[in-house]
């Protein structure tokens, strides 16, 4: 039976996603130890675990392998959410995008096998499956980053492996699909779809699709992630596992939903792709099925609970 109070850090864990972890974590009686240097992150996401003493915060960056070295004393579980995250960022300034994830990624699993951790879930990207003609995608398929954010997660991926081979560090990465959920920043220049979506329409601004809109991604809500990342933690598997709904939308069928539960009627504007952006994600995920992990919200379901939050952020000096 494990102590109570055991120790997990969640790089990142001020951002989208690992708020939402560092919550479930203290929920289940983890003492959490919130890393992120905030420069993605939101203190906003965190404060409310703060106020209550629920989680311990730690301003400080991936980059920093002594600060990280500390950090990881008499901790158990590192969750590694902390990345530049965003495909067209990536494209635009590659060499930081690989200072943060690779470099950074190396300094965890540096920190991680000497602190003697007993294991560390890394956050990696459907984005290493680049541009593929075949679907579902598998685990075992041939992969092919298309960005320097898709190749610095895939080495990230590689580093788990080296480690837990050489240096017998237990390290499982879980490919997220196309996330969404709440505190995801619709302002920001390289926002996700989904609450850019939402927040324009709900301004009655025409949504702007890249492409034709045909195209395709597998989105999954972050409750669902979270999950998988604790079944992850304490079920005994190593290695890479897709983390997505195993369901597909295009990003026209996506538009007609939110414009069906928002009562809308817009018509979006099409604007040419972008690069380094796949034409479909759609996840197998019958390989994580093996620990337990299961998808519980559809797409619907998760619109649903997110939209009153975006829909009442507008910004009208916005577009």
């Amino acid at each position: 039976m494990r102590d109570v109070m055991e120790k997990v850090v969640v790089t990142g864990g001020a951002g989208f996603i690992g708020s939402h972890l560092a919550e479930e974590l203290v929920s289940q009686g983890y003492h959490v130890i919130i890393f992120d240097d905030l420069s993605t992150g939101r203190q906003e996401n965190i404060d409310s675990l703060l106020r209550r003493n629920k989680a311990e915060f730690i301003r400080g960056s991936v980059t920093d392998l002594i600060l990280l070295q500390k950090v990881f004393q008499d901790v158990s579980y590192v969750f590694h959410l902390a990345a530049l995250a965003r495909v067209p960022q990536s494209v635009a300034d590659p060499l930081t995008t690989n200072e943060i994830n690779v470099k950074g990624t190396l300094n965890v699993m540096l920190a991680a096998k000497e602190n003697g951790l007993k294991k560390v879930i890394y956050s990696s990207s459907s984005a290493v499956y680049g541009e593929s003609s075949v679907l579902p995608q598998s685990e075992a398929m041939p992969l092919n980053p298309v960005s320097p954010y898709a190749l610095t997660k895939l080495v990230g991926e590689y580093y788990g492996s080296i480690f837990n081979q050489t240096y017998n560090l237990p390290a499982v990465s879980l490919r997220y699909f196309n996330v969404f959920g709440s505190r995801q920043d619709p302002l920001s220049p390289y926002a996700n779809v989904i609450p850019v979506f939402i927040s324009r329409i709900a301004r009655d601004l025409p949504p702007i699709i890249y492409d034709d809109g045909e195209q395709s991604r597998d989105f999954i809500y972050v409750d669902d992630v979270v999950r998988a990342n604790i079944l992850a933690m304490k079920k005994g598997v190593e290695g890479v596992y897709n983390i997505g709904s195993g369901t597909s939308t295009t990003i026209n069928e996506l538009v007609t939903a939110i414009l069906a539960i928002l009562q809308k009627e817009l018509e979006p504007v099409y604007e040419k792709p972008r690069l380094g952006d796949p034409k479909h994600t759609l996840a197998e995920i019958s390989k994580a099925s093996q620990f337990g992990y299961k998808p519980e919200y559809s797409l619907e379901e998760g619109l649903r609970a997110i939209i009153p939050a975006y829909s009442s952020r507008t910004n009208p000096n916005r577009n």
